[in-house]
């Protein structure tokens, strides 16, 4: 939890002005992964970890941004060129300034002081935390408020062009929208979402980062989006009216799966079933349905392991342990992959267990323990404080 208090004190003794207080959180998807840039479904929640921004406008258009976390201040001047992605952690916010001001809205300047409990790396989106609240703390110094949606979207583009990730929406979508108490199923299509209640009295959502995040994660992400594009390309000659992989059916794909070379065979398998996965846990949950729930997360991250190739021996084990424990309902991996977290639903009394035998098996097998910690659902970006 961010200590506002010296948070604040942190601003004043670095600006000499009092602050307001902005803040987006991180999130863990329960299914529905490498679908939203598919135009598919997922079915994140936010959780109580998040990025706290401390922010005052100036008089000129100079923003200094200074991160607690890194120990460092930088700046930059919005009536600048910007120097594009230059591969640092300020990118994020020059980036969705830099697009803010694309899209009509003229920022003043600003002093801003962040901290976050977002682990980085670990697969729980501290990018998306860092780019909403930075988003949400300098529209609102300067006189704006902008649409949710909007500000989901401002994210996403200033990832694309400032640090190359060609991500879906989800990331960016939750962090602005989270709703406390509810995963968000959204329609990664139409950029609408339905709220689903998550009965969270006996069932705790438990988080394990396994500590590491290899290098190709990045690099393999963008190739997976061009294979899932290149698939589509190629089932259109059959199926012409389909603009992405939501559009096909599994019948449809089974139909016409030999057509297709691979790896971009299984890639198309593991979206189209994903997609189909999520919206039958979203009913599954409706229904506290916690059985098949658990079903379709372990059917999903076989799916992400064998055909979508983006698991890796540490989440293996991770799931492998999870699964073993008596309490637990459902585990697989979460995030892009190669690395980061587990997502697991688990019986509030098995929780100790659960910790004690993850914890010491996974330090067992690679001699590093790894982070476990409940998270509660949080909720969405706004002013606090």
């Amino acid at each position: 939890m961010i200590d506002l208090n010296a948070l604040g004190k942190a601003f004043r003794d670095e600006y000499g002005t009092e602050p307001r207080f902005f803040a987006a959180p991180g999130r863990v998807n329960l299914i529905g992964e490498h679908t939203d840039y598919n135009d598919g479904f997922v079915l994140p929640l936010a959780i109580d970890r998040r990025t706290t921004v401390a922010a005052h406008p100036r008089n000129d258009r100079l923003v200094r941004v200074r991160s607690l976390n890194i120990g460092e201040t930088m700046s930059f001047d919005l009536d600048g060129t910007g120097e594009g992605r230059r591969d640092i952690w300020l990118d994020y916010i020059e980036g969705v300034a830099r697009v803010c001001e694309s899209r009509g809205f003229h920022l003043r300047g600003a002093d801003m002081t962040l901290c976050s409990d977002v682990p980085e790396g670990a697969g729980l989106s501290s990018s998306a935390a860092l780019e909403i609240s930075s988003a949400l703390a300098m529209a609102s110094v300067s006189g704006f408020v902008i649409d949710p949606v909007k500000m989901a979207l401002i994210g996403q583009q200033a990832e694309h062009q400032y640090v190359g990730t060609m991500c879906g929406i989800m990331d960016q979508y939750v962090a602005a929208l989270g709703e406390a108490g509810h995963a968000l199923l959204i329609d990664c299509r139409s950029l609408e979402y339905k709220p689903i209640p998550i009965d969270t009295s006996d069932i705790a959502i438990a988080i394990c980062d396994t500590g590491v995040k290899h290098s190709l994660a990045s690099s393999e992400y963008n190739a997976r989006r061009r294979e899932c594009e290149r698939g589509v390309q190629i089932l259109r000659e059959w199926l012409p009216g389909i603009t992405a992989l939501r559009d096909v059916t599994m019948e449809q794909f089974e139909i016409h799966q030999e057509k297709l070379p691979e790896p971009i065979r299984s890639r198309c398998r593991h979206v189209i079933g994903e997609i189909a996965r999520t919206l039958a846990a979203s009913e599954a949950l409706l229904h506290r349905d916690f059985t098949t729930m658990g079903r379709l997360m372990a059917e999903s991250h076989r799916s992400l392991r064998d055909d979508y190739e983006v698991s890796c021996e540490e989440l293996d084990l991770m799931v492998e342990l999870a699964a073993a424990v008596d309490g637990t309902v459902g585990a697989r991996m979460t995030g892009g992959g190669f690395g980061g977290s587990t997502v697991n639903l688990v019986h509030r009394g098995s929780l100790e267990m659960f910790r004690e035998m993850v914890g010491s098996g996974y330090a067992a097998k690679t001699g590093h323990a790894p982070a476990i910690y409940v998270s509660e659902i949080g909720e969405g970006a706004r002013e606090i404080g």
